[in-house]
């Protein structure tokens, strides 16, 4: 076989060291860390009681909306409890069958992630440039075989990274140099080839974030060309406006995504920086995606102002 004395067969257990070169300062990143998912939980759990609610907010933008917060909140469950065991108790390991499923949750939540934006973009592509069929497009059967599609795609397609994973059998090591279990952070631990998960976890990453962000970056040159050529001015700033919180989200998405990914597999980053930008990454959108709509929706910002400063005025 040709495998060293080290090779370990099987292994049941792995260990998450967190951020290699900071074990000194994980307990005080926790904090930050902390913080941003509590505001995440608390922005997301909070679209998910508005939008149902408000019968204004009925509209395709916000039930795609209400599903990326939902993603985004199974997203910050997925990673955050385990990720700041690791930092403040250093509880650092975790079955390999249990990391395997963080993998799929993490990677497969990204995916529908990436599909509500697209789907978004979508929405905001009919809402301006075909306005009088915007309702009579985006149906609620509509709607719901999108999102359905959304989900099976991502479930599939990332479903058999682990599959691909639990076949291999040797290992190098069993200390994945990571704060989660990230799949090409598994996939260098192992000590067979690996050409067809490496090939695999580039087809997925083209496959639902390339080919996402290809069709968002059309969908938007559509909205612009079809905005300046609207003849009033007010106009033009009316359908800009509509467009802002949703250009946000997906640069803020898509930048932070293919810089981790990139860097991962192509760059010469240090570990430390290229773990900390891509837990920034996974946990910072799902923080920044309620405010940014939060602040750009009126009824939204009511239903905040009703929910916490007449609630303080009644005790």
């Amino acid at each position: 076989m040709g495998y060293s004395n080290l090779s370990y067969l099987n292994p049941r257990t792995v260990i998450l060291i967190g951020i290699p070169g900071l074990e000194h300062v994980q307990f005080w990143i926790g904090f930050p860390f902390f913080v941003v998912c509590l505001v995440a939980l608390l922005g997301n759990l909070l679209l998910l009681i508005i939008i149902p609610r408000e019968r204004t907010l009925h509209q395709p933008v916000y039930i795609f909306l209400a599903v990326l917060a939902a993603t985004d909140l199974g997203l910050c469950l997925a990673i955050a409890p385990k990720m700041l065991a690791i930092f403040w108790f250093s509880l650092c390991s975790m079955t390999f069958d249990a990391c395997l499923i963080q993998l799929f949750f993490i990677h497969s939540l990204q995916g529908m992630e990436s599909g509500i934006l697209l789907a978004m973009a979508f929405d905001r592509y009919v809402a301006i440039c075909d306005p009088l069929r915007h309702t009579s497009i985006l149906t609620p059967l509509f709607l719901l075989r999108v999102i359905l599609m959304v989900a099976i795609r991502a479930t599939v397609l990332v479903g058999i990274l682990p599959v691909l994973l639990k076949r291999l059998q040797w290992f190098h090591s069993v200390v994945i140099v990571h704060s989660y279990c990230e799949h090409m952070a598994v996939v260098k631990l192992a000590a067979e080839d690996v050409h067809i998960n490496k090939s695999y976890g580039l087809f997925v990453a083209f496959a639902i974030l390339g080919f996402d962000m290809i069709f968002v970056f059309i969908s938007y040159i559509l909205i612009f060309r079809a905005v300046f050529c609207l003849p009033q001015k007010e106009a033009r700033s009316k359908a800009i406006n509509t467009c802002t919180a949703h250009i946000v989200v997906f640069l803020e998405f898509y930048i932070l995504a293919f810089f981790s990914f990139f860097s991962h597999r192509f760059g010469h980053v240090s570990p430390y920086v290229h773990i900390l930008l891509s837990t920034i990454y996974l946990l910072l959108p799902p923080a920044l995606n309620p405010i940014v709509y939060g602040v750009k929706t009126k009824e939204i910002r009511k239903w905040v102002v009703q929910i916490f400063v007449l609630k303080s005025n009644t005790q």
